[in-house]
């Protein structure tokens, strides 16, 4: 997991080739006040999901996992935690991974969380295991779902 604020996305853009296209775009957009939904970049390789979700508490929320896709948090309004546990430590799954959805889930208790503020962003990557949108109350932000 990588976090750190989109001023200072240029460091880690070149860990992957769709990174600096995602930061300028989303640089580039004032996505606080547009439509909630789906946000076409380049098709299913690079994609924003704009949503606002209800936060959680993190004893309700389980763990995710995704195999084609990286996922970057990108928060927007209000306070985050992102709950994470290293991949080789899951021990109860809940839900087998689905190729149809990227994504198996588990129930086991994060190790770690990270605190996100307006303007922050944490990048998962498919070792990565992590419970987003934890906390209370509203929150808006984008997911992004980079194609490995």
């Amino acid at each position: 997991m990588i976090v750190s604020n989109l001023q200072n996305s240029q460091r880690i853009e070149a860990l992957h080739p769709m990174f600096k296209r995602l930061f300028d775009y989303v640089k580039e957009h004032d996505l606080l006040h547009v439509e909630l939904g789906r946000i076409e970049i380049d098709g299913d390789l690079l994609f924003i999901n704009n949503v606002n979700p209800e936060c959680v508490p993190s004893e309700k929320q389980v763990l995710e996992l995704h195999h084609d896709y990286i996922d970057i948090h990108i928060l927007l309004e209000g306070t985050e935690t992102i709950g994470w546990k290293a991949l080789e430590d899951l021990q109860h799954e809940v839900k087998a991974y689905s190729a149809e959805e990227d994504c198996a889930l588990y129930s086991d208790v994060p190790t770690t969380f990270v605190n996100l503020l307006p303007g922050q962003f944490a990048i998962v990557y498919p070792e990565d295991p992590h419970a987003p949108i934890i906390g209370s109350g509203k929150i808006r932000k984008l997911i992004a779902k980079v194609k490995l």
